[in-house]
């Protein structure tokens, strides 16, 4: 495994170029079915060679000039469609201008390689896409595995090395199900951290952008830049400074496979063996945050069919997949007056989980599960939807609230498919959060090392 920062160093040793980065990139890519809706070939060479000569000159914009990586085909891209992932989308218009946080990355050097694939219209936490295929990762077992979604081929890109980092968005989970299903870091930023300009939208107020890479320093260090910053203004937090709170009413759920509660609980206990405080109680505005999904409704839901309803019936509605215009039609008859109480109890709820973790690090499962098998999901619809939902369930309530949320890795299962926790912080504590997780990293890694 080759990380990002690592790529940087040996671009400033001079042990790779540019070029070379994107030829096997390019090769990869092509080798991974599904993986890519549009490979971005010329632009990639044409700029791999620009950025070959400004290392030869000593002229490179950033430590990470030249170096490949995977965008959501949810963001715009110059010179390519943005299909979101629907056979709808397929005659869009051509972008003329990149999203913002590209640009950002463009003006550092940094190449777009290809457009990942997703779920249709970015709306399904499991990544199956019956219009350009579903990607898969290459970790052995017996029956192929759903990659997570909706930014499935963001991190198969990373899972599989293709690159070292992508680039996804999380609505309700998109970033940090597929990290977690991959064994990779998901990170999911507050909604205000970047600029959402040149992104597809899907549920405008709980929208956000993210990353996927191997390691948490990575995921710092494209924060950084695509923020537009060369180098990473954070530290490594001290882990003696920190709490965590591990929500123990999402612990006793007992649809959470114990290899997953296993996993998360011996993590925590090695954190606190090197100096964490690690508390464990019901953190009650979670609870009645969950409470209000289940019998309210789903803000996102809301949103997104007021945005997509046009398309669900309208001519192209027929072509979309089934799973996908079913959920959408099922916020159609949520009223006014259910939408207006969601907002309200959704801003007192951000402020009681404010109140409640007084700074404290909200410690859970990312998802209940390990990655479920492909094939019974693709042929019952209605295995579907219930798997899709239990899938969403704990990374909803981050969205809702707007927590910043980072997935890691915490193990494996009994046939080696991939646990993860999730750490997150209240709205805008971005960088609290991700100094700690930088902790977290280096304390587990150290650890690992003397074992």
């Amino acid at each position: 495994m080759i990380t990002l920062l690592q790529t940087a160093e040996r671009l400033r040793q001079g042990l790779t170029t540019p070029d070379e980065l994107i030829e096997s990139a390019l090769a990869a890519a092509n080798d991974s079915a599904h993986v890519f809706i549009c490979v971005l070939e010329e632009r990639a060479i044409n700029d791999a060679k620009a950025s070959t000569r400004r290392w030869h000159q000593g002229v490179q914009l950033s430590p990470f000039d030249g170096i490949p990586y995977a965008v959501k085909d949810l963001l715009d891209v110059a010179g390519s469609r943005t299909t979101a992932g629907s056979i709808s989308r397929i005659d869009a218009p051509v972008a003329i201008e990149d999203a913002t946080v590209i640009a950002a990355l463009t003006a550092l050097g940094m190449i777009p390689m290809g457009k990942t694939n997703l779920t249709e219209f970015a709306y399904s936490g499991l990544g199956l896409n019956p219009h350009f295929g579903t990607p898969t990762s290459d970790v052995v077992v017996d029956d192929s595995r759903v990659p997570g979604g909706s930014s499935s081929g963001s991190a198969i890109a990373v899972q599989r090395r293709i690159v070292t980092s992508a680039i996804g968005t999380d609505t309700a989970g998109s970033i940090r199900i597929p990290a977690a299903f991959n064994g990779l870091v998901g990170y999911k930023a507050s909604t205000g951290r970047y600029s959402m300009e040149g992104v597809h939208p899907l549920a405008i107020t709980l929208d956000s952008l993210g990353s996927f890479a191997h390691t948490v320093a990575d995921c710092v260090a494209l924060d950084a830049a695509m923020r537009g910053f060369k180098d990473t203004p954070l530290q490594v937090a001290n882990l003696s400074g920190l709490r965590f709170v591990v929500d123990d009413g999402v612990m006793s759920d007992p649809a959470i496979q114990p290899a997953v509660r296993h996993n998360l609980v011996s993590m925590m206990e090695r954190l606190r063996a090197a100096g964490a405080q690690v508390e464990c109680w019901p953190v009650v505005a979670i609870a009645r945050t969950r409470e209000l999904i289940t019998r309210s409704g789903w803000l996102g839901a809301i949103e997104a069919w007021r945005l997509l309803g046009p398309v669900v019936e309208g001519p192209q509605g027929s072509r979309m997949d089934r799973r996908v215009r079913a959920r959408l039609r099922s916020a159609k008859e949520i009223d006014p007056a259910t939408e207006a109480r969601i907002r309200h109890l959704r801003a007192e709820l951000m402020s009681a989980i404010e109140h409640e973790l007084d700074g404290a690090i909200l410690v859970m499962p990312t998802v209940k599960h390990v990655a479920p098998p492909m094939v019974p999901l693709s042929n019952d619809d209605a295995l579907f939807a219930a798997v899709n939902l239990e899938t969403l369930s704990l990374t909803m309530i981050g969205s809702l609230l707007d927590m910043p949320g980072v997935a890691i890795p915490s193990g494996k299962d009994s046939i080696g498919l991939a646990t993860s926790s999730l750490f997150s912080t209240t709205r805008g504590c971005d960088d609290q959060l991700l100094s700690a997780c930088l902790a977290i990293e280096t304390t587990l890694r150290a650890a690992d090392l003397r074992t």
